[in-house]
């Protein structure tokens, strides 16, 4: 049975042809991507045999939607994985990166939360493949594992560790129905859950877990 692989997933995969396309395939592509970097998972409906992806470039508007056979996946690291690793401690371009002195920052706090806790976007993929990926601006972006709504207290101290460090820090809750943002489900009120089959606005924020959801859910245009 193949393994399910879920959301900022990276997956290594062993020939080009390995991707396909619902639109034509961006000019950039062939030059800022090979099959020795990863793709990253991406939430869309699923597809028998198909993993919906993402390939990025070096510049924040090269982004390309795909689709990857899922036999062909060679290997594949979580965001949990790649915290893991601490690439950060030793990186060569620790001192020049905000983002990278902040995940350090920030460690102690993450590991104290006993939450899953793992690294996405521009620092997970620069971690993962010492690929350049990031900028002097660039934002720390996190996601904590939730099968169960956390303990508020835990996120909300969390949260606290966040001011005074060198970048933004942008966490996530990945609930079992999608994700939501940190900082929205710490307000109350209304929330943004993104799922596999798009966008839903909640009432509450509880209603991001399945025991807690009644008629709170609002299917975003």
């Amino acid at each position: 049975m193949l393994k399910p692989y879920l959301p900022h997933d990276l997956l290594w995969l062993a020939p080009r042809s390995a991707l396909a396309t619902d639109t034509e395939l961006p000019a950039w592509l062939p030059q800022h991507w090979h099959p020795g970097l990863p793709v990253v998972v991406r939430r869309a409906s699923s597809r028998p045999g198909w993993i919906a992806v993402g390939v990025r470039g070096p510049l924040r508007w090269q982004r390309c939607a795909l689709w990857a056979r899922l036999q062909q996946v060679g290997r594949a690291l979580s965001p949990e994985q790649v915290a893991a690793q601490q690439g950060w401690r030793q990186h060569p371009r620790l001192a020049a990166l905000p983002a990278l002195q902040a995940l350090q920052q920030l460690h102690p706090a993450l590991q104290a939360s006993g939450l899953a806790w793992g690294i996405t976007g521009s620092a997970g993929f620069e971690l993962a493949t010492g690929q350049p990926a990031l900028g002097p601006a660039s934002d720390l972006d996190l996601l904590l594992r939730c099968p169960q709504p956390p303990a508020r207290a835990v996120v909300q101290a969390l949260a606290e560790t966040l001011a005074g460090l060198p970048c933004r820090v942008d966490i996530q809750l990945q609930t079992p129905t999608g994700g939501v943002a940190l900082d929205e489900w710490l307000r109350g009120g209304r929330v943004l859950l993104k799922t596999a089959s798009g966008p839903l606005l909640l009432d509450e924020p509880l209603a991001a877990w399945p025991a807690h959801r009644q008629n709170h859910v609002e299917q975003c245009p």
